[in-house]
């Protein structure tokens, strides 16, 4: 229908539907680029008073919609908190909004920076909002809007708890902004916020705002990895070709006397040969696809993919742009000791910058993370070698991403990438106003089908699982600032719950339907000589002991049971007399006794199932408040909570409970009552910190040495501690914490007492990066026992954070 054909009633109604509001317009008018229809939907949302879930691919621009939020906020008079998971890209955002709106107007909280916190705008991280609630703080007097980028953290094992404890507990006037992945249950996920905070209107766009052009790297051959002529997303006909051509191409034996490359001559079948990240470069340098992110996923195979780019002679700099990356370097570096610069590998490092190429993994000092970043973005460095801890939230889009492979290593073992992660690292390809299209490749191996990359290239699903569930921590605030009815009413209304509820929807459906079946099989069976029912199930228990007996018997042949238990003599007792019940029952008469049975089979096959969704669904009903009345028993047990008339009093070591944040909260807190650590010195007590929070990336067959004097009586009783808290958690029913991991506490105590970096590193086999995000952990928790703890342990406390935080650990803090 043209604009002529509308009736003047439906022509006024489009153009006040067109006619922007006027904080859209004004907002508008400060960006480069004109708005998305996601973008503009969201915003007229926000502008109507309405809360929003924004879901949209990696560079879509979703932070567009946060900073509509910040602009609303100032027209309003009110405050804003952006709320980001990680600090980096806090610092990233703070940044951004301080050339935006001026540093008078801006203010940066994380766990270690505290800038001007008092601003109209204050960026945080998540962790710092959640405390901010439980403080009641004054802070949160006038604020209007939050913005909780990355949301999707919320699915996170460690972290996620803490977005739903902000979204359940802030002010209700408060609109919160929540900026999300491409999630596949963005609508559950968003009818959950609409419950619980109100009028929430869920925007979600599956549209790149750069096209992504997919290919593969066969060899030394760059492929489309779809069929550009059809429709519908189909296997490029030509890579499919190639593929079965090299599957059935003989096998090339290799020359006798030379080891395969894996070291293993009958390896050398029906290779796909993968060239080497030089010779990758070059041939995307020569189809214009720099600049250019490879997904490694491996912290040491990036590192040497810069060693192999520096061995090759690649060179990606000119003679300026070379001289601006050393200038650069040296001012973002100067402060970092000269006798730490070899330790670091900061030689090495710049070399390989000079070059146009490097690295970018947990493990780099933090410092040299965000020089890489920033070159990046400068267009000085044009290949950079990740691990997939770059797809997440940094703002540092390429021309091209080049996946090494489709599987990683998850810890345990080899695992295929999913759909969401796929599209989480392919969503860094493509530069907005830069790049009219982006560009993945994948180095293609034997073990790869062209149906399956295709179809993981062509999925967008990843769902958004809640993985919530009370703490101690949790638990304690929650009492203090609700009462044990409200809190259990907010936990009932977590996320973790609401999906539960849904799913328990769909378990009660199949009741219904088993039920039917169930009472037309009980009708099958009906005997005229007596109860069918009882008989079957004389017979159902003859059958499951005599099963076990046979299990018993097989398992004594095998010798892994030699005795004969006296379990085993009552089952024998128990199958003779039902034996006799059997012979003796109406229906073992009945000539039709057998067709009875088998519909007596059935039925019981079909009640068990039955009582399985039956006990599934008891288990997801109030589950998250169950747990909190089984945490609630122990506090009281351990005198931390009191009941009274049925409510609970939180008492003082309940306060000081409130203040510790961590997967050991009560343990940190038990110590702290019974003054276990009193006798520490600062070092020691970074020592004790060390253990309580950190865990190897992988088990360790051998036995940690400890620092000498009283720590080892010390660690002793803290351990016996955690005993007994372990038992009691089991005897409430509930879970259960890993053991306290000795492995990095001599390495932090050497380095609180003033140890080199290099041997610290050394003993501790930790790479830079790591060594800094441990220690900043371990400051953390110091923090917290200096804020909690008696007068003597507090001054203790501060002492061994001021001898961790020194050298490359302060520099980390204060840059």
């Amino acid at each position: 229908m043209t604009e002529n054909q509308l009736s003047p009633a439906e022509r006024f109604a489009q153009a006040k539907a067109n006619k922007r509001n006027p904080s859209i317009e004004s907002f508008a008018s400060l960006l480069k680029f004109p708005m998305d229809p996601f973008q503009e939907q969201s915003c007229r949302a926000l502008a109507a008073g309405k809360g929003v879930l924004v879901a949209a691919p990696t560079g879509a621009g979703k932070t567009i919609v946060g900073e509509f939020a910040i602009h609303l906020a100032i027209e309003k008079n009110q405050k804003v908190f952006y709320t980001t998971p990680i600090k980096a890209l806090s610092n990233q955002k703070f940044a951004e909004l301080t050339k935006r709106y001026g540093a008078e107007r801006v203010g940066l909280l994380t766990g270690d920076t505290n800038q001007n916190s008092d601003a109209q705008i204050v960026v945080m991280t998540t962790e710092v909002l959640r405390n901010m609630i439980y403080a009641n703080s004054n802070s949160l007097i006038s604020l209007g809007f939050v913005v909780m980028d990355e949301v999707h953290y919320l699915a996170d094992r460690f972290r996620g708890a803490v977005w739903e404890e902000v979204i359940l507990h802030l002010p209700k006037d408060v609109k919160i902004v929540s900026l999300s992945a491409t999630v596949s249950n963005a609508e559950e996920f968003g009818a959950w916020l609409d419950e619980v905070r109100g009028d929430t209107e869920i925007i979600v766009s599956e549209i790149r705002p750069v096209p992504l052009n997919q290919h593969v790297l066969f060899g030394d051959e760059l492929l489309e990895l779809f069929d550009e002529t059809s429709k519908d997303p189909r296997v490029n006909p030509e890579l499919a070709q190639m593929h079965a051509t090299k599957l059935r191409s003989p096998i090339n034996k290799p020359h006798r006397g030379r080891r395969s490359d894996f070291g293993n001559q009958r390896m050398q079948l029906k290779q796909i040969q993968r060239i080497p990240k030089p010779e990758i470069i070059d041939i995307l340098e020569d189809e214009d696809l720099l600049p250019a992110i490879f997904f490694i996923f491996s912290r040491a195979g990036c590192e040497a993919a810069v060693k192999a780019c520096q061995s090759h002679n690649i060179r990606l700099t000119t003679t300026e742009e070379k001289q601006e990356i050393r200038r650069l370097v040296e001012e973002k570096c100067y402060n970092i000791a000269d006798e730490d610069l070899s330790t670091l590998g900061y030689f090495e490092w710049l070399s390989g910058l000079e070059r146009g190429v490097a690295a970018h993994h947990a493990g780099m000092l933090p410092a040299f993370k965000e020089v890489v970043e920033e070159l990046f973005l400068r267009k000085l460095v044009k290949v950079v070698f990740a691990t997939e801890t770059l797809a997440l939230g940094i703002n540092m889009p390429a021309r091209t991403v080049v996946l090494e492979r489709l599987d990683k290593f998850n810890g345990e073992g080899r695992v295929n990438l999913t759909p969401g992660e796929y599209t989480q690292l392919t969503g860094r390809a493509g530069r907005r106003g830069i790049d009219t299209q982006g560009h993945s490749v994948i180095q293609w191996s034997a073990n790869m089908d062209p149906n399956s990359v295709a179809g993981l290239a062509s999925k967008r699903t990843y769902p958004l699982i809640s993985p919530f569930k009370p703490t101690y921590n949790m638990s304690v605030n929650l009492l203090e600032a609700f009462g044990r009815e409200r809190a259990r009413e907010v936990l009932e209304t977590s996320f973790a719950q609401f999906q539960a509820d849904r799913s328990v929807v769909g378990l009660a459906r199949g009741i219904r339907e088993k039920q039917v079946s169930l009472d037309g099989y009980e009708k099958a069976m009906e005997c005229h000589q007596g109860d069918f029912v009882e008989y079957a199930k004389i017979r159902r228990e003859m059958t499951d002991i005599e099963r076990a007996l046979s299990a018993g018997r097989v398992r004594a042949e095998r010798g892994k049971d030699l005795r004969q238990s006296k379990g085993r003599h009552l089952q024998e007792q128990r199958l003779n007399q039902l034996k006799r019940d059997m012979r003796s029952h109406p229906c073992h008469s009945c000539n039709e006794r057998e067709a009875h049975a088998r519909w007596g089979e059935r039925w019981f096959k079909l009640s068990r199932e039955l009582d399985g969704i039956i006990a599934q669904i008891e288990g997801r009903t109030n589950q998250v408040a169950k747990t909190f009345d089984k945490i609630c028993g122990m506090l009281v047990d351990l005198n931390y909570v009191k009941d009274v008339d049925g409510d609970y009093e939180v008492l003082e070591a309940g306060k000081t409970l409130a203040r510790i944040y961590g997967e050991r909260d009560l343990l940190i807190s038990e110590c702290i009552r019974e003054g276990v650590w009193s006798k520490l010195d600062p070092a020691g007590l970074a020592a004790m910190a060390a253990a309580l929070v950190y865990e190897a990336r992988r088990e360790e067959e051998w036995e940690p040495r400890i620092p000498k004097g009283n720590f080892q009586e010390i660690m002793q009783t803290t351990t016996e501690i955690w005993e007994d808290l372990e038992d009691l958690a089991h005897s409430h029913k509930l879970g259960q914490t890993p053991p306290l991991d000795l492995s990095l506490s001599l390495p932090i105590h050497r380095w609180a007492s003033g140890a080199k970096l290099d041997s610290v590193l050394d003993s501790a086999d930790l790479l830079a990066g790591d060594f800094i995000r441990w220690t900043k952990q371990i400051i953390d928790l110091l923090d917290q026992v200096a804020q909690t703890a008696g007068p003597e342990l507090a001054e203790t406390a501060k002492n061994a954070v001021d001898k961790v935080k020194r050298g490359i650990v302060a520099y980390s803090y204060y840059g």
